[in-house]
């Protein structure tokens, strides 16, 4: 079963609009020209008819003796029948409301609303009929006297119709009626003409009409074209992108309008890509200006460490000295966070990738931790995982979504690596609340933590972020969500590489 579409395209569719408004055009003219056409085609066959058949009761009617037997109607109606010609009456007549007599056998019936009208008005009238398939004009003209001595057949005084205004009381009504029936076939064939000609003129008015409309869409679809491959320049980043705008219709206010907004994105990119660029050159000029001063307070801080564990410092002075080496501390890991940030907004993150089995990348990560031998962590290593990858930075991740685990979830936290076609999934999963809903789309932002009531919760917030960074540098994917049983589950997916060693 097919499904008709409506056209998608504009040039189609405004030619389309065009063409209808042009059939809708022809249409209503060549309806109006036909409605008139036809009623004065039938006005003049009507008005024609009520003449002629005047003429004849003006000729005939005053040597008509009244009363008339039958036999003098039927002979009236013969002489009438024979006057007139080409016409091809066919005539009948009455005396004081009896049924018509008529000369021939075949004569079409007088319709019954025509006598009543004719009686009632005593004026001439006609009425359109039917019979037979065919088209009539029955026409009912009372025969009057035309002096005041009562003598029978002076004259007639004939109404011409029941819409007109002639007085049949010129002479008083005889009681004679006459009536002619006779066909409109003549004039319906020159109506049917009128119809084939409207029908033959309307294909080649179409077909004109199509050169207009092929213009008119030409010129509406050039300058939205244009705007359309603007649009596109914009999107891919041409903010530069202006277009010719001529003339005072509403598509050249568009161009204007179009011109008007790049202008303005690019003004507002430029200030953007300023205000970026300078919050990274702060970010990495803060963090590096740290570096050395945050090495040497390391350093003091190993010292006094040192001397806190040894037991020579008093209880509280200890306590003072691992709460700010803990500090320090922190803060050289935030630091260290910060250049990392840096370079990846600067594209200068380098990579080098090796061929290696995830499994051993993750063995090597809770080792160095020293998570190997922890009962909250376990690991799942079932299968060869090869990959083609940055170890360290492959590191890094792990070592952040483990520790991630354990400091917001509950033991025990679980790593497994598993195969997915043509990826490679590992999986850290833990057994505590799980992430808010609200905070699920947001977990990879920088400086980002859920709980805000407890800004200082033992992270900077940029651990996560580092982490999908890193992924992302691998040309991987790192997602987070919370498992059907409780807690979170974070994914990190790798591209698969057949070819790595130490893999069978």
């Amino acid at each position: 079963m097919f499904r008709r579409h409506a056209p998608r395209g504009l040039r189609v569719r405004l030619v389309v609009a065009f063409l209808l408004a042009a059939a809708f055009g022809a249409l209503l003219t060549a309806g109006l020209t036909f409605h008139r056409a036809r009623a004065a085609i039938l006005d003049r066959a009507e008005e024609t008819a009520v003449a002629d058949l005047r003429t004849q009761l003006d000729s005939l009617a005053p040597d008509l003796t009244l009363p008339p037997t039958a036999e003098d109607l039927r002979g009236l109606t013969r002489q009438i029948d024979q006057a007139g010609g080409a016409r091809a009456w066919h005539a009948s007549a009455s005396y004081r409301g009896g049924e018509p007599v008529a000369a021939s056998p075949g004569t079409p019936p007088v319709p019954d609303e025509l006598r009543r009208a004719v009686q009632d008005s005593g004026r001439a009238v006609h009425q359109r009929t039917e019979h037979d398939g065919r088209p009539w004009l029955a026409l009912g003209m009372p025969v009057a006297y035309t002096d005041d001595s009562g003598d029978t057949g002076t004259g007639t005084d004939t109404g011409t119709g029941a819409d007109e205004d002639t007085d049949a009381d010129a002479g008083s009504l005889s009681g004679l009626t006459v009536y002619a029936v006779f066909p409109l076939e003549d004039d319906r064939a020159d109506i049917d003409a009128l119809v084939t000609a409207a029908e033959a003129g309307a294909v080649p008015a179409l077909a004109l009409a199509l050169v207009p409309a092929l213009f008119a869409a030409r010129s509406v679809l050039r300058p939205v074209r244009r705007l359309r491959h603007g649009a596109e320049r914009i999107a891919a980043g041409e903010l530069d992108t202006r277009l010719d705008a001529s003339g005072r219709d509403e598509l050249a206010d568009l161009t204007r309008s179009f011109n008007t907004m790049a202008e303005t994105l690019e003004r507002d990119a430029a200030e953007l890509r300023r205000l970026e660029a300078g919050a990274r050159r702060f970010a990495a000029d803060v963090a590096h200006e740290l570096r050395t001063p945050l090495a040497a307070m390391a350093a003091v801080t190993e010292v006094l460490d040192e001397d806190a564990a040894s037991g020579v410092l008093p209880a509280d002075t200890e306590d003072a000295v691992r709460l700010i080496s803990e500090e320090v501390r922190a803060l050289a890991r935030t630091v260290e966070d910060l250049m990392e940030v840096s370079r990846f907004d600067a594209k200068a993150a380098p990579v080098h990738r090796e061929d290696v089995d995830l499994r051993t990348l993750v063995t090597k990560t809770l080792q160095l931790r020293g998570w190997a031998h922890d009962e909250r962590v376990r690991a799942d290593l079932p299968e060869p995982a090869p990959v083609r990858v940055d170890p360290r930075r492959i590191d890094v991740v792990l070592g952040n979504l483990v520790a991630n685990a354990l400091h917001h979830g509950r033991p025990t936290v679980t790593v497994a690596v598993r195969v997915r076609g043509d990826r490679v999934e590992v999986t850290v999963t833990d057994r505590g609340p799980g992430i808010p809903d609200d905070a699920l789309a947001y977990v990879f932002d920088r400086f980002y933590k859920a709980d805000a009531a407890r800004p200082r919760s033992g992270g900077s917030g940029l651990g996560l972020a580092i982490a999908r960074e890193n992924a992302a540098l691998n040309d991987g994917s790192l997602t987070a969500a919370n498992h059907p049983d409780g807690g979170a589950v974070f994914t990190l997916t790798l591209p698969w590489a057949a070819s790595s060693p130490g893999t069978t």
